[in-house]
């Protein structure tokens, strides 16, 4: 890439050019690169499934989470593509703040840019958890008072508040600081002036962590309420597939988030709060890089973990198991009945329908199957 040739130059041009500094930066600047071209693939590739699963779905609450999912992929894909221009930017001038930002305007947007599209993904994640936990646990609620302009709402809601919390900074003039690696900036953490210095990360990490605590609540009760259903076994209810593929995709996707977000949102908090500060910008460096990988390996959890994948590894469970896997087999007689049953209606008031009044034989399904 041209990035690395312009810094290949610059470490030329310096005077007793250190060769571990040089091939850290070329390192950097590659790492950076692949990171920013694998997550613009993989957010491309699961919003392309997401959107050709949007247009064909007939059912609302299917509907309503697939627009969060593309709204949150959308927002991925936009991080890797900004966030990671603007990396590159810095690289190719060599890190040299005041040569190309003397009015820390390109520090101010790189700033706000990374608090939008950190903060935004936890945010729509619990947003997602709250839908399918009012969808699963009170499917008439969902059906009736939750329209599609609701969840449209509450969807520029969501990015209007991630927005206010990455420009709260500039409106208060406390403006980004570049950090001691000088690649990035964020708040001014280190040695704060005031109590503003001090309350501006706060609300992001508190932000942060209330969302992710907020999608662990929805999603516990989530889980319990189809485990609970299912183990009492008084009716089969339409659309316990796509409920399994859902609830399966909001826990990976909260598993994915607590570990990536969960160590920086913490130390941030721990940099705001202490008295006396020391260096620390290898390891918060190095937690911020593990939230990139949150963007990555989002679209992922919408790749493979989707009802036609899900369905192929409960075969190939089947199949190793063989006699043993009695139970296996009911659950997907199951499942097989909802998606018939799913497949075969449209949108109706409720998420579930009873079908104890039409139960399928065990000789149809094998005649599909």
């Amino acid at each position: 890439m041209s990035a690395n040739g312009s810094l290949e130059t610059g470490c030329r041009s310096e005077i007793r050019p250190s060769n571990n500094t040089c091939s850290q930066k070329e390192l950097s600047v590659t790492a950076s690169a692949i990171s920013m071209t694998v997550g613009i693939f993989s957010n491309s590739l699961a919003l392309f499934i997401l959107i050709k699963s949007y247009n064909r779905i007939r059912i609302k609450s299917k509907a309503s989470f697939l627009l969060f999912a593309s709204s949150l992929v959308i927002t991925d894909l936009l991080g890797h593509l900004i966030n990671g221009s603007l990396v590159l930017f810095v690289y190719s001038f060599h890190m040299k703040w005041e040569t190309f930002d003397p009015h820390r305007i390109v520090c101010s947007v790189f700033g706000a840019c990374m608090v939008f599209f950190g903060l935004s993904p936890l945010l729509l994640g619990s947003a997602m958890a709250v839908e399918r936990c009012i969808g699963v646990t009170r499917p008439i609620f969902h059906s009736t008072a939750l329209a599609s302009h609701h969840m449209k709402r509450l969807l520029g809601l969501t990015w209007l508040l991630a927005a206010l919390v990455a420009v709260l900074p500039v409106l208060l003039w406390r403006p980004y600081k570049v950090q001691s690696s000088r690649s990035w900036c964020f708040f001014h953490m280190e040695e704060p002036k005031d109590w503003l210095d001090v309350l501006l990360p706060l609300v992001f990490s508190m932000l942060g962590l209330l969302a992710l605590l907020l999608s662990i609540v929805c999603n516990t009760l989530t889980s319990c309420a189809l485990l609970q259903a299912r183990l009492r076994r008084k009716h089969h209810c339409r659309g316990t597939s796509y409920h399994i593929e859902m609830i399966c995709q909001l826990l990976a996707i909260m598993l994915v988030s607590c570990v990536c977000w969960g160590p920086l949102l913490i130390h941030v908090i721990m940099l705001s709060t202490r008295a006396k500060h020391e260096p620390t910008s290898f390891s918060l460096l190095m937690v911020v890089r593990m939230a990139t990988w949150n963007q990555i390996l989002d679209p992922w959890v919408y790749i493979l973990l989707r009802k036609a994948v899900l369905r192929k590894i409960f075969m190939l469970l089947h199949s190793c198991w063989g006699p043993k896997s009695h139970h296996l087999h009911r659950w997907q007689r199951s499942v097989l009945r909802s998606s018939m049953e799913t497949s075969n209606s449209g949108a109706g008031p409720s998420d579930c329908r009873c079908l104890s009044r039409f139960p399928l034989s065990d000789t149809a399904i094998k005649s599909i199957t």
